[in-house]
């Protein structure tokens, strides 16, 4: 139902707002209108660049009344296709909407607008002894509005969860420009159905996040870092069963394989953690407020009970800061020598172990000529899965290969009680397998809120699922 604009329509959206709200310039078509994954061609009409939530909800009623596809756009480093504008849309960039406000020590929360940067709200929050705990790789350009549309997760879900634990109000504008005030900096609001809570993780497919009041934590007083090196995937699992015994409070528990380290040092100048470079997995482990001698005598004992074949421990932040690097510089480093397809999966904690075997099993089967680089957050479920394309293989043979793998992979993610998207949503990449982790029934509801919420479906159309024409 919804539409691309004419450049009529252009024109006059732009007379109505402030100048150099609208932009056509071609390379901000081009940057905006594609996110991280860069499998599809960019190809919005406009990109709209406000700076207030009256100028969203201006554009909203106009594009409403005009049924014009409007794309709401972040810091564009979803792995999803979520914010990809390819049929001529309006793209809406939150970018210049970065404001913070004062952070309120007492109820320990802060009220930001969405376009304001992660680490930006960190660095923000941190004089006060306050943090908001949402992290990740992309911290240093992704934005909060995109974080609350896609629920992110990042390094730290096992310690404090995912976003939405951490957003107590939102303002939203609707798709016909109404402006929604959900929660304010209430923790308590037994109300009803929490439309803030329905808003998170949408995907900017039912309002445009404008602002948020924040959920603050106090910072750790004292983190320790260490890498290990183990024998096998078994064993990874094996130390995290330890470690969520451990003497500390777990923060992070990551993982990565020989293949993705070869990766990042190829790509980036990283030494070897460890002088004994035939291990075939790693394992960073983060820990808050531990008793260092505890700590000592833990670690120790994982050696006595060969859990562990090699491990270091950060001496000082920067030390830590080059632990956390290897983990962080993966995803990078795989983009940046060749072309990864990526994956994103759950599963229940009790189920990693059978699941990671049959997956094993899976590729060395049917798909041998492929270079698979495992990573991710196994402390909370999530494995990244990155098949890289061989050199000699065209990308149409690797895509059609992948999309074939990835029907055999989700099998076996819903046989284990898993779901296809751990963290980085659906969009369009992983709307085809929807099916895989949603029933009918289900996929129904959501339609059938959808409908209600944006019945000219203009917001982020053609994202999650497709709503039949009457």
């Amino acid at each position: 139902m919804a539409n691309a604009p004419t450049r009529a329509q252009i024109e006059a959206l732009a007379a109505r707002l402030s100048p150099n709200v609208v932009s056509t310039d071609a390379s901000d078509l081009v940057t905006y209108g594609r996110d991280w994954t860069k499998v599809h061609t960019p190809a919005p009409s406009a990109i709209l660049l406000p700076r207030s939530t009256h100028e969203v909800a201006e554009i909203m009623r106009f594009c409403d009344i005009h049924e014009l596809a409007v794309v709401p756009s972040g810091g564009r480093t979803g792995l999803a296709a979520g914010a990809v504008a390819a049929h001529g849309e309006l793209v809406l960039s939150l970018e210049r909407m970065h404001a913070m406000h004062e952070v309120d020590t007492l109820g320990q929360t802060v009220r930001v607008q969405a376009g304001a940067v992660t680490e930006a709200v960190h660095r923000h929050c941190e004089p006060h002894g306050l943090t908001w705990p949402v992290d990740f790789a992309s911290k240093g350009s992704s934005q909060v509005g995109g974080n609350i549309a896609t629920n992110a997760g990042g390094v730290k879900v096992i310690r404090y969860g995912l976003t939405r634990q951490w957003v107590l109000g939102l303002e939203v504008v609707l798709a016909n420009g109404t402006v929604l005030s959900l929660n304010g900096a209430l923790e308590k609001n037994n109300t009803g159905v929490d439309l803030r809570q329905l808003m998170i993780g949408s995907e900017g497919t039912l309002g445009i996040v404008t602002e948020a009041t924040l959920k603050l934590a106090r910072l750790p007083t004292r983190l320790d870092v260490m890498l290990f090196a183990v024998r096998d995937l078994d064993a990874v699992l094996s130390l995290f069963a330890a470690a969520r015994t451990g003497p500390f409070a777990l923060s992070a528990f990551e993982f990565f394989t020989d293949r993705c380290l070869a990766r990042v040092q190829r790509h980036r100048t990283i030494r070897a953690p460890f002088a004994d470079t035939s291990h075939s997995h790693y394992v960073l482990v983060e820990t808050d407020s531990a008793d260092p001698e505890a700590l000592e005598l833990w670690v120790a004992s994982l050696f006595e009970r060969e859990l562990i074949t090699d491990g270091t421990m950060a001496q000082n932040s920067s030390q830590a800061r080059s632990l956390w690097e290897l983990r962080e510089s993966i995803s990078e480093s795989l983009s940046g020598t060749g072309l990864p397809h990526k994956n994103d999966i759950a599963l229940p904690i009790a189920a990693l172990r059978e699941f990671c075997a049959s997956l094993d099993a899976l590729f060395a089967r049917q798909y041998p000529e492929f270079e698979i680089c495992l990573f991710g957050h196994i402390g909370d479920g999530n494995l990244h899965v990155n098949v890289m394309k061989p050199e000699a293989m065209s990308r149409e043979e690797f895509f059609a290969r992948t999309s074939e793998a990835d029907h055999a992979m989700f099998s076996l993610v819903k046989s284990h009680g898993g779901s296809i998207s751990a963290e980085h949503g659906v969009g369009l990449l992983k709307k085809p397998y929807l099916g895989y982790s949603r029933t009918p029934e289900e996929l129904m509801a959501l339609r059938a809120i959808k409908q209600a919420l944006d019945p000219k479906r203009i917001l982020n159309p053609g994202k999650i699922f497709d709503i039949p024409a009457k």
